[in-house]
């Protein structure tokens, strides 16, 4: 990953991060769904800002809320161009460009999905309390079927467990 720019570069190892830097990675990522064009915008390294992702919980969730407020604006942006029949481009030098509409509505779902993913981690839920989640639910399960046998025993509609 690249610096944003040298001058930037020279000016944060003087002065730190810009102020605002979070506010603009933020926006810039639910525009472009870049982590790397929202750290240029932002003045800062990429590594920078995934660090404080890690280390601020706040951050961490504004991020996830940015990324599916982008994937939400590139499914809309595909599906325009699946209604409006507009899988064709032409490009400033007159190439034509065609969008293979299948491909990326697949590939934002890999995005998707990758990110709903994260998403446990980045809100702070471990692996053990998701396990114990699961495994309340299925006692819970358990104990409505044993109640509603128990009473189909005593009405005599079927034979009591041995």
């Amino acid at each position: 990953m690249t610096e944003a720019g040298t001058g930037a570069a020279d000016a944060r190892r003087k002065h730190g991060a810009p102020k605002n830097w979070r506010d603009v990675f933020i926006a810039t990522l639910g525009e472009t769904s870049s982590v790397e064009a929202s750290a240029g915008a932002a003045g800062i390294r990429t590594a920078w800002a995934y660090k404080t992702r890690r280390e601020d919980a706040d951050f961490a969730r504004r991020w996830f809320e940015a990324l599916c407020e982008g994937y939400d604006n590139l499914e809309m942006d595909l599906l325009y161009r699946l209604r409006s029949g507009r899988i064709e481009e032409v490009d400033e030098d007159g190439s034509k460009r065609k969008f293979d509409l299948a491909t990326a509505f697949r590939i934002l779902t890999a995005h998707r999905e990758r990110a709903t993913g994260e998403a446990g981690s980045a809100q702070g839920e471990d692996e053990q309390a998701v396990l114990d989640s699961i495994n309340a639910k299925i006692d819970a399960m358990r104990a409505r079927e044993k109640e509603v046998t128990d009473l189909l025993a005593r009405d005599g509609i079927i034979q009591p467990r041995a």
